[in-house]
């Protein structure tokens, strides 16, 4: 057994990287759809996934995003979004191994079908239950709510790259019921199922070890990092070594 530490920037990476091996999202490459819903997790996971199809060439993941949390002195609106989002970019949707540029999942959802693949991040994540929410500030339920409709309604495979930053004590159920009472102020809740994907998997997905999340915190930059008690054969245990390290010199996330 090994002992890992990753930060917040470290852990998408390595989500990211996990994700552009992932079985269902290398098949949907070869013939299907993916489509990686606006975050900015998702902004790592494009950079992979382009990567992998020889696409990079125009994509930025600095304004890829709808909603954001920022420290409280930086302005966002009512919604959680920057005042300007004149660089939205729109999503990222392959077809067939190419991207499809200035499209978003409202242009191509009711297309989808079973194979294709919908990634879309998450704002709260229970480890115990492995389940996933996000935070709902459009009337309407915003892209989740868009997504849903070919993850229901076709069985299009569901991905919900998350940090363990993002990890929340107790049901989410009970807390999106809460957050969803009439009356209530701020951000609704919609807990999803689909397939959750923190640094615990990344690691399964990349080297095959088991991972287990034992310490977190940091500071001068390694705030909401995570420590992982890692184990596997010593070649597996090297090889999460050689990821999270590669990973580690990931930088914080800037505007």
């Amino acid at each position: 057994m090994i002992q890992v530490t990753l930060t917040p920037a470290g852990g998408k990476r390595l989500i990211a990287r996990a994700l552009a091996r992932h079985d269902a999202v290398r098949a949907a490459l070869e013939s299907g759809t993916i489509v990686m819903i606006a975050g900015t997790t998702n902004g790592y996971v494009a950079e992979e996934i382009l990567a992998a199809c020889g696409n990079t060439e125009g994509f930025s993941r600095r304004r890829f995003f709808r909603g954001i949390t920022l420290p409280p002195y930086q302005e966002t609106t009512a919604a959680g979004r920057l005042p300007d989002e004149s660089a939205f970019p729109g999503d990222v949707v392959i077809e067939k191994g190419k991207w499809l540029t200035g499209k978003t999942v409202f242009d191509v959802v009711d297309g989808l079908k079973e194979g294709d693949v919908i990634l879309k991040g998450a704002n709260a994540v229970d480890l115990a239950r492995r389940q996933a929410a996000i935070l709902i500030g459009h009337p309407k339920g915003g892209t989740i709510g868009a997504a849903l409709q070919a993850v229901v309604g076709r069985r299009v495979r569901l991905i919900l790259p998350v940090g363990l930053e993002k990890r929340v004590p107790g049901n989410l159920h009970d807390i999106a019921a809460r957050l969803n009472e009439p009356g209530a102020l701020g951000c609704r809740m919609l807990p999803v199922s689909g397939e959750v994907i923190t640094e615990i998997e990344a690691l399964a997905i990349l080297t095959g070890v088991q991972a287990h999340l034992v310490a977190a915190g940091g500071v001068c930059g390694a705030e909401g990092s995570v420590w992982l008690a890692v184990s596997g054969t010593p070649e597996q245990e090297k090889a999460a070594w050689n990821a999270v390290a590669r990973a580690g010199e990931e930088r914080p996330f800037t505007l």
